[in-house]
């Protein structure tokens, strides 16, 4: 099976990405399919989110997902909190019995040297020292991307402006976390992160 990340967060959180290498045939003998989805490539990335969802908790009960008017999925009662991301060909999922979860996986790519005014607030930039190009801008401006997506789908409940809202104010690399403060709600947070070698994953369990 092609899991290429599997992490247990704590006693009642798991999370994983899951590489996808099956047809479409493979994940419909397994799962269902919640919504219309017209686009082939976008129709497999969401049947493999869900299918890794009962990968994690075998119990997860897939056929009980509804979809918010905030467009985030949920389980009526909560029996398990549960965030989903896709792109290019991985799909990420986190679980959890709970605790309410967010997560993003994003791939790097030049696009985002051309939209980082619009998430990251000028004291970001200088934070995070993305002020001058060099080498490593592009994959680290993708994971705070991911870091502040991670956030907004933890929340759940639209209406963030990326650059207000979530305020990241730290990195810790010795642990891999981010330290934020979620302005909406006066929260502070916790990121987690993992970057890999084409794949930056951010989550938030809390």
């Amino acid at each position: 099976m092609p899991i290429f990340f599997q992490h247990q967060v704590n006693d009642t959180t798991r999370l994983g990405i899951w590489k996808i290498e099956e047809t479409e045939d493979f994940f419909k003998s397994n799962v269902p399919q919640h919504r219309s989805v017209t686009h082939p490539h976008k129709r497999l990335q969401h049947l493999a989110g869900r299918f890794l969802l009962q990968y994690l908790f075998p119990a997860f009960p897939y056929e009980l997902v509804q979809i918010a008017d905030t467009r985030k999925p949920y389980l009526p009662g909560d029996e398990y909190h549960f965030s989903i991301s896709h792109c290019g060909d991985y799909a990420a999922a986190i679980v959890s019995k709970d605790k309410r979860v967010g997560i993003d996986i994003e791939i790097p790519t030049e696009k985002i040297s051309k939209i980082m005014y619009k998430f990251l607030s000028a004291h970001e930039h200088e934070l995070f020292r993305l002020i001058e190009p060099n080498a490593n801008r592009i994959p680290f401006a993708t994971l705070l991307w991911s870091a502040k997506e991670s956030i907004f789908k933890w929340y759940g409940n639209g209406g963030v402006d990326f650059r207000k809202h979530i305020q990241l104010r730290k990195q810790n690399q010795a642990n891999e976390t981010i330290d934020c403060l979620f302005a909406n709600i006066n929260t502070e947070l916790t990121i987690h992160y993992r970057q890999f070698e084409h794949l930056a994953l951010a989550w938030v369990v809390s």
